[in-house]
């Protein structure tokens, strides 16, 4: 009698360890499929000389964790700041970038800083070139997205003569475009 409720409890034990197991498989199989379905996609810029100017370089887009990535690399830029947006057309054929049109701003909000509660999404701030002719920027931007309207994706990027200095409107003061690329997706993979 003693025998056979030690078979039974440790049957049921057993069962019970393979119930377990069985579950936290499942569970683990089910997070590596949902990480394995996420995909990340990146987008570039590759940045050209407006007419009399050799600013020239790539700004990449990069989908994050908190938003999106932006490593901007550019040679040829005088010393100093220099405003830096992205703007409403993804068209450099005008040869003053002006064909870019305005700064993106679905939502009509102000110019201002990029860490601006309420900015245009195009509000980038400031990068700064070396003595070399050398600017580069790296961060992550919450306000900028790949999706539905506030979708970077055939936008232009900019990179202007002067300084923005945040708060003039509706562009910053930042001067002459002295650059200018549009934004194109290249690279759509899994996490």
């Amino acid at each position: 009698m003693l025998n056979q409720k030690i078979k039974f409890l440790l049957g049921a034990l057993l069962l019970l360890s393979l119930t377990l197991f069985s579950c936290s498989k499942n569970e683990v199989e089910q997070k590596e499929e949902t990480v394995a379905t996420k995909t990340m996609r990146t987008a570039v810029a590759q940045m050209n000389a407006t007419t009399g100017n050799q600013a020239n370089g790539t700004v990449t887009f990069t989908e994050v964790e908190g938003g999106i990535r932006v490593v901007a690399h550019f040679e040829g830029v005088p010393e100093g700041d220099h405003g830096f947006h992205i703007h409403e057309n993804g068209d450099c054929s005008s040869g003053d970038g002006k064909s870019a049109g305005g700064h993106f701003n679905p939502a009509g909000n102000p110019h201002a800083g990029p860490s601006a509660e309420i900015r245009h999404i195009g509000d980038l701030g400031n990068i700064t070139a070396n003595a070399e002719g050398v600017a580069e920027k790296d961060f992550i931007d919450a306000v900028l997205s790949f999706d539905a309207a506030q979708s970077i994706v055939g936008k232009g990027v900019i990179l202007h003569a002067k300084a923005d200095d945040l708060t003039s409107q509706p562009t910053g003061a930042a001067g002459a475009r002295i650059s200018c690329g549009s934004i194109e997706v290249v690279e759509i993979s899994a996490k």
